[in-house]
């Protein structure tokens, strides 16, 4: 028996709501040094219009912990690039996938300010009606690359270096360097040291 199959055997089991293996996997690292297995649930899940990721978060968690009948938990997260007023923000997803990382150089051509961040919200809760989520974050400081730059991560990894490693984007980290200092991952191990403590018994 692994260590995976010793932990989902105890029951220290979280619920993951999410499509995008490449979350999941960061995740799973950073759960496996709390014990913890992680189960991927794609299900479907409201997605508010909100300026606020921790209100997208919050009520997606929420839907799908009903829609389950289980405790779960969901992330979302962002790129606000301050020259451009915060955009794309919560609106990263789309953006992403309707102008990708390109759209964004172009966007960016004749700006020198070039300062942006990554903000991640995980946000966990019970299908008790009356269960409020519980929101954890995590962000992280940089700027926003003339080029893109390295082939790992995905989304907007490759055009965005974080200020603790300068010169190096996220997409040319391999994946235990992106969790030392990404959003996501800070954002999933306070979510993590939380439910170890509150939920495993």
């Amino acid at each position: 028996m692994n260590e995976e199959e010793d932990t989902l055997k105890k029951g220290n089991v979280a619920f993951f709501v999410t499509g995008n293996t490449h979350k999941f996997q960061e995740a799973r690292a950073e759960f496996r040094k709390y014990k913890i297995a992680l189960a991927m649930l794609n299900i479907d899940a409201i997605e508010i219009q909100n300026d606020d990721l921790k209100e997208i978060a919050k009520t997606s968690a929420s839907d799908a912990a009903r829609n389950a009948d289980i405790p779960v938990f969901v992330e979302d997260a962002g790129l606000f690039i301050n020259a451009l007023k915060g955009f794309p923000g919560p609106y990263s997803s789309f953006v992403y996938r309707t102008l990708g990382t390109r759209g964004i150089l172009r966007l960016m051509s004749r700006i020198n300010q070039r300062t942006a961040y990554f903000y991640s919200a995980v946000a966990f809760c019970h299908p008790n009606e009356k269960a409020e989520p519980i929101c954890f974050e995590g962000k992280v400081k940089g700027k926003i690359t003339h080029k893109e730059k390295g082939k790992s991560g995905f989304g907007f990894d490759p055009i965005f270096e974080p200020d603790a490693k300068p010169r190096v984007t996220f997409a040319q980290m391999t994946a235990q360097e992106k969790n030392r200092y990404s959003h996501r991952a800070q954002a999933l191990r306070k979510f993590a040291e939380w439910y170890s403590q509150h939920i495993i018994k």
